[in-house]
């Protein structure tokens, strides 16, 4: 058995013998150029949310050939109508008028048999248009640099 074990420990320092040589690396080039291409996209998500109001209100009639049935005072409606309306946690409140049968005017025809032309027309306060645009913006950035460098 001694034998083989002056053979195991003659192999541990043969082993542990051998060094590592470093060798300097040098470079050899006399010029050269690198390029760098960096792209970045970014999309934005929006939405826009526009509510236009009417604060107030328009009552109109026009024509020939038409008159105010006798007995009627008024030529328009009384103003005594309450509206409200909620969008989006806003409320709104306004008066309009009132365009029930007993407070509007009657309007008859001037000449039965001739001709003639009657427009009512009433626009009232509150919500008139709600529009709602949605978009999606996408933006690319390309960038590229090169470096030039010699020996």
């Amino acid at each position: 058995m001694k034998k083989i074990y002056v053979l195991f420990a003659s192999m541990c320092v043969l082993a542990s013998a051998r060094t590592a040589k470093a060798v300097p690396v040098v470079p050899n080039f006399t010029q050269g150029s690198m390029t760098s291409v960096t792209t970045q996209t970014v999309t934005t998500s929006e939405t826009i949310n526009s509510m236009d109001y009417a604060t107030g209100w328009t009552y109109s009639v026009s024509g020939s050939g038409v008159e105010i049935e006798s007995g009627s005072t008024n030529i328009a409606p009384d103003v005594t109508t309450t509206h409200s309306n909620t969008v989006d946690g806003v409320t709104s409140t306004w008066t309009g008028l009132d365009l029930s049968q007993n407070n509007k005017p009657n309007w008859v025809q001037s000449e039965a048999g001739n001709s003639f032309q009657f427009t009512e027309h009433y626009s009232g306060p509150g919500l008139q248009t709600h529009t709602i645009i949605q978009r999606d913006t996408t933006v690319q950035s390309v960038t590229e640099s090169t470096s030039i460098f010699s020996n």
